[in-house]
């Protein structure tokens, strides 16, 4: 059996199941054509990553539940992928709204769906988590962007969801890492960071337009992407508790 409760994530996923965030009416929407034509093919491209059928995803999380006697995880599985889809539906409605053209393949997206597809649960997590963890710092580059009211609390509640992700998704594989012998850890940590650091770096080239002038230089970007990183991927065991630790 799994060593991890994941109640707390079934609860999570259940709420917001039923409570979905939505955009209040009655903010402004106005999207200035300079904002229109800086943001349009970045937020295309964003919109084309958030949706997707998620079949691969589940299979993946069915096998892994199926071994280690987790039920749950495929409840949440299918209410994550729910949310991710209803992300998607809310860039779609913004995009039209605003005469922003829907993009239906974009080479990164095939990339990094060619990579999920041949991936088994954990690998899906490293590549889902590198797309979340830069995401959340791409979305408040594309809030400060833009004036639009409309824009920017949307930009606001894509953070907060893909927050609740990365927590859920690093839960799961800190969990997973800690049952491996100390030199596969390492292993596995460095491969990922540097997997982390050419995504970073591809994002980066793709959407400057928008980075820039959000005020990210390559260097801070990466700077930023790679804090979020640390913070959910790299714990750091307080002194003193390491202190007690090795006393007792």
């Amino acid at each position: 059996m799994f060593p991890l409760d994941l109640r707390i994530w079934l609860n999570h996923f259940e709420y917001h199941a039923g409570h979905p965030r939505s955009i209040p009416d009655g903010l402004p929407d106005l999207l200035t054509p300079e904002e229109r034509q800086r943001i349009a093919s970045s937020i295309a491209t964003f919109q084309l990553g958030e949706q997707s059928e998620g079949g691969t995803l589940l299979r993946a999380a069915e096998r892994f539940a199926g071994r280690h006697t987790i039920s749950s995880l495929v409840r949440i599985t299918e209410l994550f992928i729910r949310e991710e889809q209803h992300h998607a539906a809310l860039l779609r409605a913004f995009m039209e709204d605003h005469g922003i053209a829907l993009r239906s393949r974009d080479w990164t997206d095939r990339a990094f769906r060619r990579v999920r597809r041949l991936a088994g649960l954990e690998l899906y997590l490293h590549v889902l988590i590198t797309a979340e963890l830069i995401g959340i710092v791409y979305y408040r580059a594309l809030e400060a962007a833009t004036g639009c009211k409309r824009l920017q609390v949307l930009c606001r509640m894509l953070v907060n969801d893909e927050r609740a992700h990365v927590g859920y998704e690093s839960h799961l594989l800190l969990a997973l890492r800690a049952g491996r012998p100390a030199l596969l850890q390492a292993l596995m940590r460095s491969t990922h960071r540097a997997f982390f650091a050419c995504t970073a770096s591809v994002v980066w080239l793709t959407h400057r337009s928008v980075l820039r002038h959000s005020g990210y230089s390559a260097r801070s970007f990466l700077r930023v992407c790679f804090a979020q990183y640390a913070f959910y991927l790299e714990p750091v065991t307080p002194r003193w508790r390491s202190k007690n630790l090795t006393t007792t």
